[in-house]
């Protein structure tokens, strides 16, 4: 009894620093997430007030995507040759370096080289620097039957935490009615923003360093499975691309010019949207012991780019919000399960370059549709963006669907 007792003991020690590692790098994406839920629904609004016109609006939130594709490369190349936990709070870091330019500057020109630099995301969704590194160190603490659960758990957190944000982006709003004017209380939220760098920054730097893999590293990037991730990687760009055309601002900026929508009113329905969004991810992780990953990512997807199809020619707001609810109960149900089909289809040291691989590709095609979303608003095509989104969606399902249903994870074989 003494000895089970001190087996025990040994294993809960030896499991301990993971299990605290696990939660301050969720705390972190936590605290991030609250960020970008706000910042994406206030940047159209702040932009706006500073006199952009839709089109210019788009072009920044472009900047911001490509900005962060352009990191996310660089740390694909270097990851598994440097500490995560030093690549983590440098980009906390940065976090804090966006906030506060953000609040203080101005001019169009300016604030393109700052959302090109910075952490800034107009999507409030997984396209971040952060991301890639944050996925490697996830998938080394879990084994194959665990993976998609602690992904799903990962993913809940942010998605809750990114909705409390997209609520938190009414309190501009409420502070214009104390008399405050409201382009300083947003640029408030901004420094606001900064602070939860600094709290990243903290929770970062209690990650315990972990020593890099001596052995079984690729002489490149990546090593046996790029053919893999290369096909992945450009199925989930045409994915992202449409994306893109509905990016979490842009979306916010249809609402605003189609319906006449407030901005509390606007706040409260991301909220919504992004705790539906949350609730799925445990369904996603449940429905993929069921039916597969690949089956969950495809089959939960195509639904929630028809109901996109549909808002586009909803009369009434709130048909069009209805429509659009649906959407998010479903259309996020793929991302803990194609973060787990990607770590669990690739060898383990090549699970840093897998995910920034996979990422990028998918940061690059999303900078490039804003822009372009941001043309049609302004030529008065206010359709178009929602409708190109959700058949371009559609058609990427169906692709990975014939390309990848005969190679499954560990846990499916």
């Amino acid at each position: 009894m003494i000895g089970l007792t001190s087996d025990s003991a040994r294993q809960a020690s030896a499991e301990s620093p993971a299990a605290g590692a696990l939660v301050y790098l969720l705390s972190a994406r936590a605290v991030r997430d609250f960020g970008d839920g706000f910042v994406a629904v206030l940047l159209p609004v702040y932009l706006t007030a500073l006199g952009y016109s839709p089109f210019e609006v788009g072009a920044i939130a472009t900047a911001a995507l490509l900005g962060s594709a352009l990191l996310t490369l660089g740390i694909g190349v270097i990851g598994s040759r440097h500490d995560r936990r030093r690549l983590l709070l440098a980009g906390a870091c940065l976090m804090i370096a966006t906030g506060v330019a953000f609040a203080l500057v101005h001019e169009f020109a300016l604030l393109l080289v700052v959302a090109f630099a910075g952490t800034i995301n107009p999507s409030a969704g997984s396209v971040s620097v952060f991301v890639p590194l944050e996925h490697a160190v996830l998938s080394g603490e879990s084994a194959d039957r665990s993976r998609t659960r602690m992904f799903a758990r990962y993913s809940l957190i942010g998605a809750l935490s990114a909705a409390c944000g997209a609520l938190a982006a009414a309190i501009p709003a409420y502070l214009a009615e104390t008399g405050m004017d409201q382009l300083t209380a947003i640029k408030a939220m901004f420094v606001l923003y900064a602070l939860l760098g600094v709290a990243g920054c903290l929770l970062y730097a209690r990650l315990p360093r972990r020593p890099l893999p001596s052995s079984g590293a690729p002489s490149g990037a990546l090593g046996p499975s790029r053919h893999i991730v290369y096909r992945l990687a450009a199925l989930f760009s045409l994915d992202a691309f449409a994306g893109g055309f509905v990016v979490q601002s842009l979306l916010a900026l249809w609402l605003f010019e189609r319906f006449d929508m407030s901005l509390s009113a606007a706040s409260l329905f991301f909220f919504w949207s992004g705790l539906l969004s949350a609730f799925s991810f445990p369904v996603a992780a449940w429905l993929s012991r069921h039916i597969g990953l690949i089956n969950t990512m495809v089959f939960t997807h195509i639904p929630s780019s028809v109901c996109l199809i549909l808002a586009a020619f909803a009369p009434t707001l709130p048909l069009a919000l209805a429509l659009l609810l649906v959407r998010a109960a479903l259309s996020q149900m793929d991302v803990p399960t194609r973060s787990s089909y990607v770590m669990a289809v690739v060898t383990e040291a090549e699970r840093p370059a897998a995910a920034s691989f996979t990422s990028v590709p998918r940061s690059l095609a999303a900078a490039a549709s804003p822009a372009l979303s941001g043309a049609l608003f302004a030529a008065s095509f206010q359709a178009l963006p929602l409708l190109i989104c959700g058949f371009l969606k559609i058609a990427y399902d169906l692709m990975l669907l014939a390309q990848f249903r005969q190679l499954k994870p560990p846990e499916e074989q």
